[in-house]
């Protein structure tokens, strides 16, 4: 495994933690088991229970009831065992890739987990093949085989130094050949994985029970024995949940309102807001089926009246901060190539843009977003992009929406010419920032064939160990993008996370991909 800790602490390091509480101070958590089980709130509901079906939020839920072979114990900058008792290249172009699991390890459901189960399971992604699913981080896998009872083998069809963060993503969790078909996605709404919990109910869209799975054997240590997540679709009434105790802690969706309400000390408010660095991003995605957002002139034009600024500041109350570049501020080869090319928004350069293209205006756009994915302020920031673009008088945009699991599959079948999209790292590497989004098969659904970056800047960087001397790689493919514009970024995003006076964890809750771990949070037994 190669050394990237610089650029994780960046990531997943704690910024600070605001305490709002008043006549109190943080302490150690104790043994909470008959309190009752904590409740977590959420904007993001998952979209699938399958694994294999999801390369989304989906995954929040997935790395506390599923299991992988590799994870990030709190404090980890590198994939540690899990599932697996130790794992490694075997060869010296990191083309052969092995783990040996952990004995006598079962599912919840007290079947053994074995090898051939980890195996079946990867397979599994790659054979039914979702479009827009996980199976597009598995480009470098060429086989992977259960060598014995306890010993897994992959095998690269190219040198790939990023493999171990791969196989630690949720997308890889382990399932039971016995309840989970090898070609086809389950359908029964239930889960048999092999995480610190299990998932005692579902209520889709609304809220998941989880208690704890007394066949876990992993790296984590419950500090409580059960959770709810209770999904919901404005951050306001999950913030009045929290203060009115009927949740414990928030940790993804809280409006910008919400936090600027949070990080006022005014004597009467008992909770905590634990702030850390984020590195999801918000960006546009432009279909080039299109008529006209497949122009590039269209494109570039849209880049250069697009005020991120104004954006950042009236919408979400600088809680993000603008973002000229896919690969967010923190990681190694992170640029501004967005303003380097194109400066300070400007109408008469766009107008230039598009006339030299001998494109007529206003161009007619439509935009799409989804209603129940992203935060409360989605819509407001859709109005203010569309605010912008048409006070330049060189656009005419139409919004349009839908929730999250219908907007999956409009953009999949390729119906919107303009759609945002969020990402939250699969893992804090720029490749993470940068693979995902091109080829012919990749997270958005949405070909983009590119094949300086697929072919040449990718894998030449993936042969790399040490990350800081692919530098130069991913800067040449983050100004291939912006030449492109097929992506527009807008924001980088900030962590929050509001817990009520007597939760213990919050900080110590977020991994460095900014997924919650269940396990850390307990119940403060005395003050």
């Amino acid at each position: 495994m190669f050394n990237r800790n610089r650029c994780l602490r960046q990531v997943a390091a704690i910024a600070s933690i605001t305490s709002l509480m008043t006549g109190c101070g943080l302490v150690s958590g104790g043994d909470s088991k008959d309190a009752g089980p904590i409740v977590v709130g959420t904007t993001s509901a998952p979209s699938t229970l399958d694994p294999a079906a999801s390369w989304d939020g989906s995954w929040e839920l997935f790395r506390n009831i599923y299991q992988t072979l590799l994870a990030y114990p709190n404090a980890a900058t590198t994939p540690q065992p899990d599932a697996a008792k130790e794992c490694s290249f075997t060869d010296a172009s990191n083309q052969t890739y092995r783990c040996v699991l952990r004995p006598g390890m079962k599912f919840a459901d007290g079947d053994p987990l074995d090898a051939k189960a980890v195996a079946y399971s990867i397979e599994r992604i790659r054979r039914i093949n979702v479009p827009g699913g996980p199976a597009g981080l598995l480009g470098s896998l060429k086989s992977v085989t259960a060598t014995s009872d306890t010993e897994v083998v992959f095998r690269l069809n190219k040198p790939d130094a990023t493999f171990p963060f791969v196989l630690a993503t949720p997308a890889m969790s382990i399932v039971d050949p016995d309840d989970y078909p090898a070609d086809a996605l389950r359908k029964d709404g239930k889960v048999f994985g092999s995480g610190p919990y299990v998932l005692k109910s579902y209520d889709e869209g609304k809220e998941a029970q989880l208690e704890a799975n007394d066949h876990y054997e992993g790296y984590a240590k419950r500090k409580n024995d059960a959770v709810t997540i209770r999904y919901f679709q404005d951050s306001s009434v999950m913030v009045k949940a929290l203060r009115d105790k009927q949740i414990d802690v928030t940790y993804r969706g809280l409006a910008a309102d919400d936090i600027v309400a949070l990080q006022r000390k005014d004597g009467t408010q008992r909770l905590q807001l634990v702030e850390s660095t984020g590195a999801d991003i918000s960006y546009l995605v432009f279909n080039p089926k299109d008529k006209w957002a497949g122009k590039a002139a269209v494109r570039r034009a849209v880049a250069q009246v697009v005020d991120r600024g104004a954006i950042a500041h009236k919408i979400y109350r600088d809680t993000v901060d603008p973002l000229y570049s896919m690969v967010p501020k923190g990681l190694t080869g992170h640029t501004t190539g967005f303003f380097d090319d194109f400066g300070e928004p400007d109408t008469d350069k766009a107008r230039k843009i598009l006339s030299e293209a001998n494109i007529s205006t206003p161009v007619p756009l439509t935009l799409w977003y989804a209603t129940d994915r992203y935060g409360s302020e989605t819509a407001l920031e859709f109005q203010e992009i569309k605010r912008q673009l048409d006070a330049s008088g060189l656009f005419t945009i139409t919004l349009k929406s839908r929730p999250w699991k219908a907007y999956v599959e409009g953009y999949q079948k390729g119906e919107y010419p303009v759609f945002g999209r969020g990402w939250f790292p699969d893992f804090p590497d720029p490749e993470n920032f940068i693979a995902p989004f091109v080829g012919d098969q990749n997270a958005l659904g949405t070909p983009y064939p590119q094949p300086e970056i697929t072919g040449i800047l990718l894998p030449r960087s993936r042969r790399e160990s040490d990350r800081a001397n692919v530098v130069k790689d991913f800067e040449e493919a983050q100004k291939i993008m912006v030449e492109d514009a097929r992506l527009l970024p807008l924001w980088q995003g900030k962590q929050y996370v509001a817990a009520s006076e007597d939760i213990a964890g919050p900080e110590r809750a977020l991994d460095p991909s900014t997924i919650m771990m269940m396990w850390e949070l307990s119940r403060k037994t005395s003050w």
